[in-house]
Order: structure tokens, then C-alpha cells, then sequence
């Protein structure tokens, strides 16, 4: 399938290896220093641009944590860009994949479970030339919620990109009280991409 030049930059700005270094060292009591880590994979090849995304502290680099999957496609009738979000059945046979992408070679699409609220819609600004600043945001009306060692886990997304930065609005919420608890509570999390995938 043909991609849009937007879904290929997407897919561009999305992968590589991250980190928040100068935001962690500026604001240490809100912001702890993590690596991300956003793989291209060969699933939903079809139709998509598919990532495992994974991350860690950076004092703990070899405990990585919140492996997810993202495909990234057109839909609607205006061809507009989605994510949609899989969350990996096993999700401890992964772990270190980020930073050890062999380890993802032999997952297939029947190995991840879809979340069917876990879903963005991307609109774009063309900045200077064809580069662009890429805005994901939940849909109205829905609900990231997913079940995760016994638990359920409520979440909300959403994420800015350029070609050099990613900006993370995930964020974990209480589903008592519907406040955050973890994550972008006191505004996103801001990685500079330092490797390109």
C-alpha cells in the first residue's frame, strides 16, 4: 500500500531512541529522567506503521517498563491519521526489547490484545519545508481502560512530535476519583530524540 508522505513522516518522527535529560535535570521533583524507546516492527504491514514502544529510568535502564504497541494508519473518509494501541499478551517476554530488538522478531499480531478505547486521532502543521508538528488526542467520548495483572488500569493519552522532539501527555487515572496519578500530571513529559530508527 501507498503511505501519505504525513503517515511516513509520522511513522519518522515516532521512531528512535529518546530521553528527557534536560527537562530531569531542570525539574527533578516532577520530572524523573527516562529513555524511550520506539521500534518499528513488521506487523499490520498492510496498511500501517507499526511501533513497540517501551521505557525506562535511567537509573534503572535494565527494568524497562510499558511495553505497548502503536499502529499508525489513515482512516475515516478524509484519510485522516490514527493510532490505535495494542498492549502485548506477554507483555515480560518483551522486556529490553527497546534497547534489544531482536527479542521482537517472532511477534505476530495474534500475540497482542487490542484496546478498542486506546485510540488517537493525529492532526498535522506543516512547518518549514515538509517537516510538520504532529498532534494526537484521544477521541471524544472514549476511555483508555485495560486490564493488567489483575488490575484496571485507566489511561490517557496523547502525544505531540517533530522531526527532534516528542512530548508525552500519558497519564494514569484513578478510576474512583478520575484524577492523574502518574505520568504528565504537570504537563508532558519532553524527550529530544537522540538515535533515529
Amino acid at each position: 500500500m501507498n503511505f501519505s508522505p504525513q503517515l511516513i513522516a509520522l511513522g519518522e518522527y515516532l521512531a528512535g531512541e529518546f530521553d528527557n535529560q534536560e527537562q530531569a535535570i531542570g525539574e527533578p521533583i516532577w520530572y524523573v529522567h527516562l529513555r524511550l524507546w520506539q521500534r518499528p516492527i513488521n506487523l499490520f504491514t498492510e496498511d500501517s506503521i507499526t511501533l513497540f514502544a517501551e521505557q525506562a529510568s535511567l537509573v534503572n535502564l535494565d527494568k524497562p517498563y510499558r511495553q505497548r504497541i502503536m499502529r499508525l494508519r489513515h482512516c475515516c473518509p478524509d484519510a485522516s491519521l490514527e493510532v490505535q494501541y495494542y498492549m502485548p499478551q506477554d507483555p515480560g517476554a518483551l522486556i529490553g526489547a527497546g534497547n534489544n530488538p531482536a527479542l521482537l522478531n517472532t511477534l505476530t499480531s495474534e500475540q497482542l490484545d487490542l484496546l478498542p478505547g486506546c485510540i488517537l486521532t493525529v492532526t498535522q502543521e506543516t512547518l518549514a519545508g515538509d517537516r510538520y508538528k504532529f498532534t494526537a488526542t484521544s477521541l471524544p467520548e472514549t476511555r483508555c481502560s485495560f486490564a493488567y495483572l489483575g488490575n484496571s488500569i485507566n489511561v490517557s493519552l496523547g502525544f505531540e512530535a517533530t522531526a527532534a522532539e516528542f512530548h508525552s501527555y500519558d497519564k494514569g487515572i484513578d478510576p474512583a476519583t478520575g484524577k492523574a496519578t502518574w505520568g504528565a500530571i504537570m504537563g508532558p513529559y519532553r524527550y529530544t530524540k537522540r538515535n533515529q530508527y
